[in-house]
């Protein structure tokens, strides 16, 4: 190659010398050509994604090649319904619905479509927010919490009787063995006559 340049851009075919040169994916590019081919920002190596022939900002690329659906993306992205038209990306058309292949999902998710219901509350429980005691999926703030002293609960410190769930200190106490010598405390020790 010779020292004022020889090699074509990728992008307008021009001579790229040497001083304007960006390298990328075995091409080369001149500087103000290296730019989003959905959007024209300018790129650099950290915010260039490369799909066949084709070099896109992160934000496009994942627009137009990423996952589709809630949840996918990234910082504030996931939660817009941005399908990508307004830069030219044609929408994809959706997969036809297929019946789920688990023959028996709980009987909660059949009847509340597909998500299961807090006990407590009876709202829906998604995935993010499920704790799983005493056989139920419950929400792990505010309704994962003992019945009779409202304290929070983790699945080693629960006790559950007839649906409901509490701590191990008010289970005893409500449902432990009553009587003589079964008590908290100092008073569990003594023995009068």
């Amino acid at each position: 190659m010779p020292l004022g340049g020889g090699n074509k851009c990728v992008c307008c075919k021009k001579t790229v010398y040497f001083a304007e040169e960006v390298h990328c994916d075995g091409g080369s590019f001149h500087k103000s050509c290296f730019r989003c081919m959905v959007c024209g920002k300018n790129l650099d190596s950290t915010t260039v994604t490369v799909h066949k022939d084709e070099v896109h900002c992160k934000s496009c690329y994942g627009k137009k090649y990423g996952p589709k659906g809630y949840g996918y993306g990234v910082g504030a992205g996931t939660l817009n319904m941005d399908t990508g038209e307004s830069l030219g990306i044609a929408p994809e058309e959706p997969a036809p619905h297929r019946p789920t292949s688990n023959p028996n999902p709980s009987k909660l998710a059949q009847r509340f479509g597909g998500s299961d219901r807090c006990p407590r509350c009876g709202k829906a429980v998604y995935a993010a927010e499920k704790v799983i005691g005493a056989g139920s999926a419950w929400h792990k703030i505010g309704c994962f919490t003992c019945a009779s002293c409202n304290k929070s609960l983790e699945s080693t410190t629960l006790a559950d009787k007839d649906g409901e769930i509490y701590c191990k200190a008010c289970y005893g106490r409500n449902f432990g063995p009553k009587g003589f010598g079964y008590g908290l405390g100092a008073g569990a020790l003594s023995h009068t006559q």
